[in-house]
């Protein structure tokens, strides 16, 4: 009897206290203030150097009206989310590979059930998300331009965002907008900037600069510059032929400062994302999504 009773407090204890994940993937939210800046592109060949450098990457297209991750790399995608969402099929079963063996998931027409869903359809994705979290070192969301309602939940519980920019005007105006909005709701969101289309290196540092000074000032905080990528015509050409343009020349501008690009970020992240204490992804949306 004591034994049954003890066996029964410890799975109480286990219950309340699960044991903390031995594996987290770092989910990272892609995000600019416009359409039209190359965010999608940069989230896809970002993640693909994320691959290149032996890490397990799942790219998940939540750009509502815009998903077009399968198009830019030429693989269409046979499922999407709305079939996790409608038929209730396992997460798994709807992840498509991509170039490199990248996992991603394409958003289809469901993406705006993902954002309104009911809450047994909501647990279940949480359910199913929760498989992906010891798979993955990445999770990355190329989320859609701009803040929404819907979109920010995914944004405010990612563990970091990095915000896609240009040096046009309105384009970093649009970007600081983006950032005072997550800030106001997230002081704490670790953000960094990657400065897209640049000229030339040396209007790239000056745009990554005044940017990086003006939040600073008005927003009193730090975003880290992570890197410039070059205005390259190898990137529509890639386009157009629908091929990564990290692959479809290597050694193009664009490409070398891809790859030196994602090694900066590599290099400069701690090796435990995740405080002690701090809450996950799925913790956070989940609360998030709850209070909408």
């Amino acid at each position: 009897m004591f034994e049954d009773q003890a066996s029964s407090l410890r799975k109480k204890l286990k219950q309340d206290n699960p044991l903390p994940e031995l594996k987290q993937a770092k989910t990272v939210s892609i995000i600019s203030g416009k359409g039209g800046v190359g965010k999608s592109n940069v989230a896809l060949n970002l993640s693909l150097e994320l691959v290149s450098q032996k890490n397990r990457v799942l790219l998940f297209d939540l750009d509502i009206g815009m998903g077009n991750i399968d198009i830019l790399m030429g693989v269409p995608a046979r499922k999407s989310i709305v079939n996790l969402l409608q038929n209730y099929e396992r997460i798994e079963d709807i992840i498509e590979t991509g170039p490199k063996g990248l996992g991603y998931i394409a958003g289809g027409s469901g993406l705006n059930e993902l954002f309104s869903l009911n809450k047994e359809s909501r647990d279940y994705f949480f359910e199913q998300y929760h498989k992906l979290v010891s798979s993955y070192d990445y999770i990355i969301f190329d989320m859609g331009a701009g803040a929404t309602k819907d979109t920010m939940s995914f944004i405010l519980a990612s563990d970091e965002c990095i915000v896609v920019t240009t040096p046009e005007p309105t384009s970093i105006t649009d970007a600081y907008g983006m950032i005072k909005h997550i800030v106001s709701n997230n002081l704490d969101m670790p953000m960094k900037v990657i400065m897209n289309r640049a000229s030339s290196t040396k209007e790239g540092e000056r745009a990554l600069q005044r940017f990086r000074e003006v939040v600073m000032r008005f927003l009193e905080v730090n975003v880290n510059a992570l890197g410039i990528l070059p205005d390259d015509k190898h990137v529509s050409q890639a386009v157009i032929r629908q091929i990564p343009y990290t692959i479809y020349n290597e050694n193009a501008p664009v490409s070398k400062a891809m790859k030196q690009l994602a090694y900066h970020y590599t290099d400069n992240l701690p090796h435990d994302f995740q405080q002690s204490g701090r809450k996950t992804f799925l913790q956070k949306l989940k609360q998030l999504m709850t209070e909408r």
